[in-house]
């Protein structure tokens, strides 16, 4: 349901676009699947905290079964779902969260407030001139994956 409130973009000229047109403000891009739970749980607290960030937040969903879309999985090695990148003017924005991968947050956020959390300390660490920012949740609510690194 909450998929339907949010863009969905499946072309890679659209995912260009985005990222290349939102200025001054986070564009935060969900990779997966539509049918995935994890996708939808995530989805649904995307939805709800769109309205709250949307002074400083865009957010747009990537279709990862587009053809088009695969040259941007396989950039940012995205093999887990959900998986949110985030940008701010056209600059990929990192966040250490004490995990090996600071590209991306892969997997669902504990909490409507987790999110605005994060997007807010990326907004203001970008603001800064920052392009990698420290996560401000605590460990415990940080999703762990063993992630398994290619051509290592």
């Amino acid at each position: 349901m909450g998929s339907a409130l949010l863009p969905t973009l499946r072309l890679k000229r659209e995912v260009d676009a985005a990222i290349r047109d939102t200025l001054d403000k986070v564009l935060v891009l969900r990779f997966g699947r539509t049918a995935d739970a994890a996708c939808l749980h995530l989805d649904d607290i995307l939805v709800k905290s769109s309205w709250d960030i949307s002074k400083f937040a865009s957010i747009a969903l990537v279709d990862m079964d587009s053809e088009e879309i695969q040259v941007y999985i396989d950039y940012f090695d995205i093999t887990l779902v959900p998986a949110a990148i985030f940008f701010f003017n056209a600059h990929h924005m990192k966040m250490d969260s004490g995990t090996p991968d600071h590209t991306k947050w892969i997997g669902s956020f504990s909490s409507k407030q987790d999110f605005i959390d994060v997007v807010e300390a990326i907004f203001r660490g970008a603001m800064k001139g920052k392009l990698i920012v420290s996560c401000p949740l605590p460990p415990e609510r940080i999703p762990r994956f063993q992630l398994l690194f290619k051509d290592v």
